[in-house]
């Protein structure tokens, strides 16, 4: 039962959620008490322009969103001054120019990569020694801004009117309390991120609301289940090997529907243990891989001579990838940890400094013999992905003396069918005249494949490295216009990426959208070498309008 918290990391995420819980539940008492849910949940997304500059600029992501925290607060509360019976009015149009502007600074200005997303969407499991003070200085912040103006925070909630004929007139209190909302965001973003920052900050005191009397009473009741529903979630992402944010959306809602409609307490309650069932734990790999092409290599390379722990799974997008944690449970007991490099999996060191074990660590991007600048998808030249390889064999090697034969004799039977893989593919494209090698694509994963190859890259929807970035208006007008202007025949969509924008620019210039590639992940039960020839037989199909291919 207490096996998870066994883990340091996740006894970080623990202290995490209960210095938090002090600063959710007293401020969330606020929140409900004055109508401001929607302020709270719009202000964690209100914060993402500042989350764009802090990475562009290269300073903390959190000083990024506490200043546009504070400038939202700031801009709701000038506009609130007279008329508070529209805050929701003045928050959603505040709201929309901080969106607006977060994405133009994102696609435009700094196109900002996936460790911005990071702090969207949370990781309790990845938690820091700066978090843990910035979650205990919220609370304390909490309790002594309530100690001094909570009086006058009641009355003006009660009846504003009188509150000023007794003299507090004054807009700064309720400025404060915009802005202590905004902290209190703030501080749960490296919990829960901006989107669930709600499940701590408004469901514990909107349930303990229906059980008590007094605001004292209420206040204390929302600090303990904020504590009890974090302390609750965290052990079920464990259980599950779920996100914890999710988890702990999760719980604080079935605790509020058991708390409202007592109806459904048979159905919250054998949903949880069927979520709690699911879960895998005692996984103690031997060697960790962060992505799915690392993970085949490493499991043909290994062979059954160690355990193999693969964190990305098929199609899944690694620039928005948030680590479970079985992920972290696996590191934590790992002698080797494979790593992609050049920012793809940028999330992993921080999930070996948590797991707070001690593994060898081996970043396969440093040594590949082809290198394209500050282009993370290596693997698509096949000469890379031998080197990758041979990286990986003396790795085990090290980790693994005593099974150093059959890695050795692994890697040189698999090394021959990389020469193979890497013949018949050019063969291929040969039979195809240069100026029909025309590639558009999700985004720009096939830079090291069209350079193997002789293709022209004419261009990528998503003009990105990363799938985080979006396309303006803009971009997606010079591309169709590119697109009809080289003649070209087929937009390549990817298999983790929604289709939708390929298959736009495709119906604009009545080129193909059918057939797709393989970018930064293999398919379901696909190997490297598979994912491999089904690209270039996708590709030679689109380039050729179906005419021929490369079946390999």
């Amino acid at each position: 039962m207490l096996e998870p918290f066994r883990y340091a990391f996740v006894q970080r995420g623990l202290w995490e959620v209960l210095f938090l819980s002090g600063a959710a539940g007293l401020i969330g008492t606020w929140i409900v008490l004055r109508g401001l849910a929607f302020y709270a949940h719009a202000i964690g997304t209100a914060t993402f322009p500042g989350l764009v500059v802090a990475d562009g600029l290269g300073f903390a992501p959190l000083l990024g969103a506490f200043g546009a925290a504070a400038v939202f607060a700031l801009a709701v509360a000038a506009l609130g001054r007279r008329r508070r019976d529209e805050y929701q009015s003045f928050t959603a149009l505040v709201l929309v120019g901080a969106l607006a502007l977060g994405v133009i600074l994102a696609s435009d200005v700094f196109h900002s990569g996936s460790n911005v997303e990071t702090l969207l969407f949370g990781s309790l499991l990845l938690i820091g020694d700066r978090d843990l003070v910035v979650a205990a200085a919220a609370s304390a912040i909490a309790i002594a801004a309530t100690i001094a103006l909570g009086r006058r925070w009641l009355a003006a909630g009660f009846d504003p009117v009188t509150a000023r004929a007794f003299g507090a007139r004054s807009a700064l209190p309720e400025t404060l309390l915009l802005v202590l909302v905004g902290v209190t965001v703030v501080a749960s973003l490296a919990t829960l991120g901006a989107l669930l920052v709600s499940a701590l900050l408004v469901l514990p005191a909107a349930t303990t609301r229906l059980w008590t009397r007094t605001l004292r009473s209420w206040q204390l009741a929302s600090i303990a289940l904020a504590a009890v529903e974090g302390t609750a979630g965290l052990w079920l992402a464990f259980q599950a090997n779920v996100p914890p944010g999710a988890a702990i959306a999760v719980v604080a809602g079935g605790v509020f529907a058991l708390a409202a409609l007592p109806r459904v307490a048979p159905v919250v309650a054998a949903a949880t243990l069927l979520l709690a069932g699911c879960g895998a734990t005692g996984n103690h790999a031997s060697v960790v891989a962060t992505t799915t092409q690392i993970g085949d290599w490493t499991r043909i390379v290994a062979g059954d001579a160690v355990s193999v722990h693969q964190i990305l799974q098929p199609n899944t997008d690694p620039h928005e990838y948030e680590p479970r944690p079985a992920d972290v449970q696996a590191t934590s007991g790992a002698k080797l940890v494979l790593e992609n490099g050049d920012g793809l999996d940028h999330w992993m060191p921080k999930v070996v400094s948590s797991a707070g074990g001690h593994p060898q660590v081996v970043d396969l991007g440093e040594d590949i013999p082809i290198r394209r600048k500050d282009d993370p998808h290596w693997w698509h030249d096949p000469r890379n992905a031998e080197a990758a390889v041979l990286a990986i064999r003396d790795a085990l090697v090290r980790a693994e003396a005593s099974s150093a034969s059959i890695f050795r004799r692994n890697a040189a039977a698999y090394e021959k069918r990389l020469h193979e893989l890497d013949r018949n593919i050019a063969a291929c494209f040969a039979t195809v005249p240069r100026n029909e090698r025309k590639l558009v694509t999700d985004h720009d994963a096939f830079g090291y494949f069209a350079h193997r190859y002789g293709i022209r890259i004419i261009g990528a929807v998503i003009p990105s490295l990363t799938t985080a970035a979006q396309p303006s208006a803009g971009e997606t007008a010079k591309l169709i216009a590119q697109v009809r202007r080289e003649h070209v025949r087929a937009i390549f969509p990817e298999s983790s990426i929604n289709p939708r924008l390929a298959q736009t620019v495709a119906r604009a210039t009545g080129a193909s959208a059918s057939h797709t590639l393989y970018g930064d992940t293999l398919g379901p039960n696909q190997t490297y070498l598979e994912m491999e020839r089904a690209n270039a037989n996708a590709m030679i199909r689109g380039f050729t309008g179906g005419k021929r291919g490369c079946p390999g």
